[in-house]
């Protein structure tokens, strides 16, 4: 230390470069705070604050008027021995456990065709199908669609009547293939739910894996190809084990999806076909039950949380550095 103080000059004793360093990390901290503030505020007021909200107001016999009486768990102790719900639950904990895995795996099938199916072309080791480009907007095309947009066409398909299904079932002498898709049957309004469901969000995961596969460098493939890997080979040693992050990602996404199902199934499927939980709560409300709905609400939070953090769990790997 005495050596230092004799060779630095005197502005730049230890003691000073350790003030400057320590008020250059304040400075940026500062600068972090403030850059951050005004999101931070708009984010508490309309994403927070609203939670906080509803989770106050489960507490409460709110009617949606001015007043609102505390009850303590009374809500939740109702939601607990009511059928309704859990016969709501029950539809939408199938939708959760079906919906991912058939949409992920269409999703990643279309994907790895797209980006690294087709067969080898001369400069190119890897490449994707024909007419790949055209494949992506075909299959992101539902994702510009509205919900109820989708809900409707889906609706005209699946028409006991006049729908298209049935109508070509018949056209094809498979008359015995037709079915009152949603006309009451639980496993059929179920099966209709499921479709629409995977359909509409397909294109969203074929755009995405897409691009996770395409920043695979292509040195991978190549090597693998000449060790003598097939398709299969290289997809399970290659490209799943790299684009792992993002298939968890999009199964904490499309879970999160297959929990609400409100639009599809309000529009599509009569009430006494196939009740979900959003649907369930939106009747409360219609009701005047606000704070039992808001108790359901809290209730569909927690759940999709805790199944966020069973998958990141579940799914935890050691991440691959390429």
């Amino acid at each position: 230390m005495l050596l230092l103080s004799v060779l630095l000059p005197p502005r730049f004793t230890p003691e000073r470069v350790k003030r400057d360093r320590r008020y250059r990390t304040l400075d940026k901290y500062r600068f972090i705070a403030g850059f951050l503030a005004l999101p931070l505020a708009f984010y508490a007021v309309f994403v927070i604050s609203p939670f906080l909200q509803a989770i106050y107001y489960s507490f409460t016999d709110w009617d949606g008027g001015a007043t609102a009486d505390f009850v303590g768990l009374d809500n939740y102790r109702k939601l607990w021995n009511d059928d309704r719900f859990w016969d709501s639950a029950k539809t939408s904990v199938s939708l959760l456990v079906a919906a991912p895995v058939i949409t992920l795996s269409l999703g990643i099938f279309f994907a790895y065709m797209i980006t690294a199916g087709g067969r080898h072309r001369r400069g190119q080791a890897v490449a994707g199908v024909v007419g790949s480009s055209f494949y992506k907007v075909v299959y992101f095309f539902p994702q510009v669609l509205s919900i109820a947009i989708v809900a409707v066409v889906w609706m005209r398909v699946f028409s006991t009547r006049s729908g298209l299904l049935n109508g070509s079932l018949g056209a094809v002498g498979l008359d015995g293939l037709e079915k009152p898709w949603l006309g009451g049957d639980y496993n059929l309004a179920l099966f209709a739910t499921l479709t629409v469901l995977c359909w509409s969000f397909v294109g969203f995961y074929v755009v995405l894996f897409s691009a996770a596969m395409g920043a695979i460098p292509r040195d991978l493939y190549e090597a693998a190809l000449l060790d003598g890997a097939g398709r299969a080979t290289t997809f399970f040693k290659v490209t799943l084990p790299l684009i792992w992050d993002t298939v968890r990602t999009g199964w904490i996404y499309m879970g999160i999806q297959a929990l609400d199902a409100f639009a599809i199934v309000l529009v599509m499927v009569p009430d006494h076909a196939l009740k979900v939980t959003p649907v369930f709560l939106y009747q409360r409300f219609r009701e005047g039950q606000f704070g039992y709905a808001t108790a359901i609400g809290v209730v569909l939070l927690v759940f999709s949380v805790v199944f966020s953090l069973i998958i990141m769990r579940v799914g935890n790997r050691d991440r691959i550095e390429y």
